[in-house]
């Protein structure tokens, strides 16, 4: 792939996503509403892996604007090789693998010397298909709300994170190092509380005693919204792997979203390659969440 290519492959997906927004496709928001497939990450439904960065983005884009009910995809190839096929006329989506190669393949200071570079690939969502397996196309169930919430709440405990809960502001405090949230209560919805809590979280994570990102940013800089973008994404895909539909739709983003994609193409790989590691990082801490009967209280009661 030449330079120009690369360069056109950025611009290609950035467009994609602008368009989506301006179409009032927010691409962070995973399609709870109109599917029936429930919260989830889009997967791989022959590998059962699941897709991570900016493909998150472009699945869950896809999803909402075609209508489709499964989070889960499959190439061409792989359609066929289960017994099943994609369905004539189908228009597949494209997703991007990031790989490197040593010039003159010497490995001597392979890591200095790697270039990278993004493959692109067509992948089918299973709604697109025919004749697949019954287990790849049977539906999955959201957990109920009654064992969400426990299971959230255990989560921001093992964090260790610093959680204040009080007054009408939700700001995460770097210096510090604490979250500020309103009490649940004061939410028209309450599930709502679970993205304004792992929205700041993920800022939490970008602590320079953790993730160590950039969060010098003044409000409405180049930076700022950066970290916004990667916070916002965190939490989507946070919540996306603890069952959580949250109903807020973001719509105050879309704006800052816009701004900054059209002034930098490769914004969005770089906030989701980021947000991909911060969710990964607050899930992290699953293995060391206490067990919470399900009536316990919730913690921002």
């Amino acid at each position: 792939m030449t330079k120009h290519e690369r360069i056109d492959l950025y611009q290609d997906v950035t467009n994609r996503i602008v368009e989506q927004l301006e179409n009032g496709v927010a691409p962070w928001v995973q399609p709870w509403s109109n599917t029936a497939s429930g919260p989830s990450l889009p997967l791989n439904v022959t590998t059962g892996r699941r897709y991570s960065g900016i493909n998150v983005l472009l699945l869950w884009g896809t999803v909402q604007m075609c209508g489709f009910t499964s989070q889960r995809w499959l190439t061409f190839n792989q359609a066929r090789t289960v017994g099943g096929s994609v369905r004539k006329g189908e228009k597949g989506t494209t997703v991007f693998y990031a790989d490197s190669y040593v010039p003159g393949g010497n490995e001597a200071d392979e890591d200095e010397r790697a270039v990278r570079f993004l493959k692109r690939y067509t992948v089918f969502n299973i709604d697109q298909c025919e004749h697949l397996p019954e287990d790849m196309t049977g539906s999955v169930a959201p957990l109920p709300e009654r064992e969400i919430v426990p299971h959230a709440e255990a989560l921001l405990q093992a964090t260790g994170a610093d959680i204040r809960i009080g007054g009408d502001k939700a700001f995460y405090a770097p210096d510090p190092d604490y979250i500020r949230l309103p009490p649940q209560t004061a939410y028209f919805e309450q599930i709502n509380w679970y993205r304004t809590a792992f929205h700041e979280t993920a800022h939490w994570s970008g602590h320079t005693s953790r993730l160590n990102r950039d969060l010098s940013g003044r409000f409405g800089s180049h930076k700022y919204m950066v970290e916004e973008i990667v916070a916002e994404l965190t939490a989507a895909f946070v919540l996306s792997d603890l069952n959580i539909s949250p109903t807020v739709r973001h719509a105050d983003y879309i704006g800052s979203w816009i701004a900054l994609l059209k002034e930098d193409k490769r914004a969005v790989f770089a906030a989701a390659r980021l947000a991909t590691q911060a969710a990964e990082y607050i899930l992290g801490f699953q293995s060391k969440a206490p067990r919470l009967p399900a009536e316990l209280s919730r913690m921002a009661a």
